[in-house]
């Protein structure tokens, strides 16, 4: 028998995989156990850290404010948060007392000891901690994990057995603080080391519930070192600077009228210029790759979405229904029943109508329906995030019908297709995902599920990419592969998604006439390209910092004349772009030549052409770009053309030698 210390000796491995589990490094193990190390570095290792270093915070907080109650504090993407029930609201000062309580216990190289407990004895232990014993609750007697809110709870009692991990002095062996939870940590708190820091102040309501009380939540990041955590924060300034919500604004893109409520934006002229540039590029996409494009309402009775299923899978991400058709006499008595009717959240269930509305082939296999469809989902109010995270928004959504055996080839067919769409945006760094089952959360058989995760895994395989696991990420009715983007500052972006879905055309008797006759169920694939136009605008907006390539930028070019005098010869050469559909203006505005070439470059126009005099006699202009660089003496007529072949080419034009 052997603990982790005992076989790993390298100081990066901070836990242990003992048979596929997650463990400390002080788990003892046997000779029959399969035991890998997991590193610091690792995705395990980076979670295993931000949870340790959660702990510290919660720690420093009952430090400076013993009546504080914890809530829970999980790792999140790049970081940590830990919620509080205090009496009156953190500051940016208690920030900075809070970060330096951590410092101080990091520096007290204090240990992580894990012990199981009972239900009994973490009540005892936990008295003071009425959430704590919420979550006691939900984990013994006749509750389980799927009653907890996601991942975030069950690191605190998502185990098989209840454990608190006590802080214990490495001096005196005393436990100077201890939590409910579920584990592993690291080692020691001296391993988190100098990677640390507190980021911002939240609310947030316990247990995600708006009918909770709202608690004080405090973000942090953690990383392996010192090095790490700086390359974090200067991001983070990058991505400030690029926030699509500042820029929009800033652009005069789009807004969020309180007028029309929460999660739902207005586009503004700019911003529809290029709202459409996207979808009108994808549409092109879609008839060049035989796609059928359909239209389907915004509203529907709630038998559809009850034969889809989607009323009990997913009825709490719907809008209420809407009561409508009943009529009553003068009585008040009900003369006809009325019935209810839903917004959709969901395309599929329209499409699969139209499939149905006659007879089908299987000459007519595949059929691919795709639409720009509004749809409507009721977003909690804390989740909405700008363009990102909205209440109602447009998918490039699209249905596909296949024989079974059309399923792989159609698969790999998809894949492509996405890829080579994408790069037309100007992506071009890509990983795919696979998500599968979530057992509690799907319908199908077993048989089913293997079959069509299978065929999405050997095609997502084949695409050459790197292909990652999502356990349970699935939809409730098929296995899915997403696409992921990274952006020009290496964020990664979930774009693209592919679903495999045997149950629709069950629920739905879809059926065709095969070759011999006889009546098959077709397959249906679910295939979102952008996800949604809102959240790809973002998406995009953000990419490139607002300074879209020429084809997407809502002003491509501008004239500016030196002078009055050459304000007409100017005029004219806008007036031929404009004839090759290029969105060009002319500012012959009383302002100074230096401050129009300031407003336009602040807005990030392209291309600034100027002329004066001597591009008058010469029949000539000059472009100024958006980084300050000029290209003097450049014949009109061969200008125009460079700047249709920048659209064209859907070229980045930021500097000279790139038009």
């Amino acid at each position: 028998m052997a603990t982790g210390f005992d076989l790993f000796t390298d100081r990066a491995v901070v836990a242990l995989r003992v048979n596929g589990e997650l463990k400390d490094l002080a788990t003892t193990v046997s000779d029959d156990d399969t035991v890998e190390p997991v590193t610091i570095d690792s995705p395990d290792g980076l979670a295993i850290l931000r949870h340790s270093a959660a702990h510290v915070a919660a720690q420093a907080v009952q430090a400076i404010n013993p009546e504080a109650k914890l809530g829970i504090g999980p790792p999140v993407t790049d970081g940590f948060y830990y919620d509080f029930d205090v009496a009156e609201p953190f500051t940016p000062e208690d920030l900075k007392a809070i970060e330096k309580g951590m410092e101080r216990i990091v520096r007290a190289g204090q240990r992580f000891v894990r012990r199981v407990v009972t239900e009994d004895e973490a009540r005892a232990e936990l008295a003071d901690e009425p959430y704590k014993l919420e979550l006691i609750g939900l984990k013994g007697g006749s509750a389980d994990d799927a009653e907890l809110n996601g991942d975030n709870e069950s690191v605190e009692v998502g185990g098989a057995e209840l454990t608190i991990y006590d802080n214990v002095d490495p001096k005196t062996g005393e436990t100077v603080w201890k939590d409910l939870c579920r584990g592993p940590h690291l080692p020691s708190t001296r391993m988190i080391g100098n990677g640390f820091a507190l980021t911002r102040l939240a609310a947030a309501y316990w247990r995600g519930s708006e009918k909770n009380k709202q608690l004080q939540r405090v973000y942090g990041t953690a990383w392996p070192t010192k090095d790490e955590l700086r390359a974090y924060q200067t991001r983070l300034e990058e991505a400030a600077k690029r926030d699509h919500r500042k820029l929009g604004a800033e652009l005069d893109l789009f807004s969020f009228p309180d007028e029309i409520g929460s999660g739902l934006a207005v586009f503004h002229p700019k911003g529809g210029i290029i709202r459409s540039q996207i979808e009108d590029y994808l549409r092109r996409q879609l008839v060049a790759n035989d796609y059928e494009l359909v239209n389907t309402p915004h509203i529907t009775k709630a038998h559809l979405f009850e034969t889809s299923q989607h009323l009990h899978w997913y009825k709490d991400g719907m809008f209420p229904a809407m009561h409508l058709d009943e009529e009553q006499d003068a009585d008040g008595n009900i003369t006809r029943q009325g019935q209810d009717y839903y917004l959709k959240p969901m395309n599929c269930p329209m499409h699969n109508l139209v499939f149905r509305a006659r007879g089908r082939s299987y000459r007519e296999l595949p059929l691919r329906l795709a639409e720009f469809g509004t749809v409507y989902r009721y977003e909690k109010s804390g989740t909405l995030s700008g363009l990102t995270r909205v209440r109602g928004l447009t998918q490039d959504d699209a249905h596909i019908y296949v024989a079974q055996s059309e399923v792989r080839e159609e698969l790999t067919r998809q894949i492509d297709f996405m890829l080579e769409v994408l790069r037309g945006y100007g992506l071009d760094d890509f990983y795919l995902e696979l998500s599968t089952r979530d057992p509690e959360k799907s319908v199908g058989t077993d048989e089913m599920w293997e079959t069509a995760t299978e065929t999405l895994r050997e095609v997502a395989l084949a695409s050459g990419l790197e292909l990652v696991p999502d356990p349970g990420g699935a939809a409730f009715y098929g296995p899915k592969i997403s696409v992921q983007a990274r952006d020009a500052i290496g964020r990664t972006w979930q774009l693209s998604t592919i679903q495999l879905d045997f149950n629709q055309p069950e629920l739905f008797e879809l059926e065709y006439t095969a070759p011999d006759g006889t009546r098959q169920q077709p397959v249906m694939i679910h295939r979102a390209l952008l996800g949604s136009i809102e959240r790809f605008f973002a998406i995009l907006l953000e990419h490139y910092a607002g300074a879209f390539p020429v084809w997407l930028a809502p002003v491509q070019v501008v004239g500016i004349p030196i002078a009055d005098d050459h304000a007409d010869y100017l005029a004219e050469v806008i007036r031929r772009l404009k004839k090759r559909g290029i969105r060009a203006q002319l500012d012959d505005s009383a302002e100074r030549m230096q401050k129009k070439i300031r407003t336009h470059t602040k807005d990030k126009v392209p291309v600034l052409l100027i002329a004066g005099g001597e591009d008058v006699a010469a029949g000539s202009v000059s472009f100024r770009f958006r980084d300050g660089s000029q290209e003097n003496g450049v014949a009109a007529d061969e200008a125009i053309e460079r700047i249709v072949a920048s659209v064209e080419k859907h070229l980045q034009v930021t500097s000279a030698g790139q038009l």
